[in-house]
């Protein structure tokens, strides 16, 4: 039970309405240690906080610098490390489940659209699944459900499709699911819906927002790449003072 992979597991059961587990986004092990000393419990990496720090866009680093990138973020802290990869890299489970081990991850979040395009529900429970069966317990898998980022509402119900597609991938075995976007008042249906947390989007401004979702049913909270642009925005601030802008 003293394992990482089991403590973040542990962190995200048994939380009290209004007390959800919270995670920050380190881009880099500097930020990485600053959030450790600050106190959290654990860290989730963002995708596109990391892509930015190694010079990318948004879904164009290559697997091997991601990896390389969350290994020195693990190696950093002592707490638990999880690991944005995006929608895998094309690696075949074997192969993911154990770059995410060899980098120090004890979870990953795994997204179910590639290049802008919802993957068939069934198929991604399938991936799901895989990756499940892979790892065993040694890696907690939050799969995040893109169907309010890339869904069409002309074309089907996208609160129906995200609640289908978050059962499916909890059957399979995902440890938490992750409706990205979804509108804070679909929560409560959602979490009633499935019986594995439930991970929401924070913003950065307002300190009430994870109480305020903890208590519509969410019990993990990510800010994704936010942490990373309030610093770039921080360091341009600085650049044009001493500029004279």
């Amino acid at each position: 039970m003293n394992d990482p992979a089991s403590v973040f597991r542990t962190l995200h059961h048994g939380r009290r309405p209004g007390d959800p587990l919270v995670l920050p986004g380190p881009w880099d092990a500097v930020s990485a240690r600053v959030f450790e000393e600050a106190g959290f419990p654990a860290l989730a990496t963002p995708s596109a906080g990391v892509a930015a720090a190694l010079g990318h866009a948004d879904g164009d680093t290559p697997a091997d610098e991601m990896f390389a990138a969350v290994a020195r973020i693990a190696r950093a802290v002592s707490v638990p490390v999880s690991a944005d990869i995006e929608a895998g890299y094309g690696l075949d489970p074997e192969e993911l489940v154990g770059r995410l081990l060899e980098a120090g991850a004890v979870g990953c979040n795994l997204e179910d659209s590639v290049g802008g395009v919802l993957v068939e529900p069934a198929r991604q429970a399938d991936r799901l699944a895989a990756v499940r069966a892979a790892a065993g317990e040694r890696l907690f898998v939050n799969a995040r459900i893109d169907t309010y980022v890339h869904g069409d509402p002309a074309a089907v119900d996208v609160a129906a499709d995200t609640t289908a597609r978050a059962l499916l991938y909890a059957e399979a075995g995902a440890d938490c699911v992750y409706p990205i976007l979804a509108p804070p008042d679909t929560l409560p249906a959602l979490t009633a819906a499935v019986r594995v947390p439930v991970n929401a989007v924070g913003p950065l401004d307002d300190p009430s927002a994870p109480r305020r979702l903890g208590e519509l049913g969410a019990a993990r909270i990510t800010f994704g790449p936010q942490f990373q642009r309030r610093a770039a925005d921080a360091v341009r601030d600085l650049a044009d003072r001493l500029l004279g802008g």
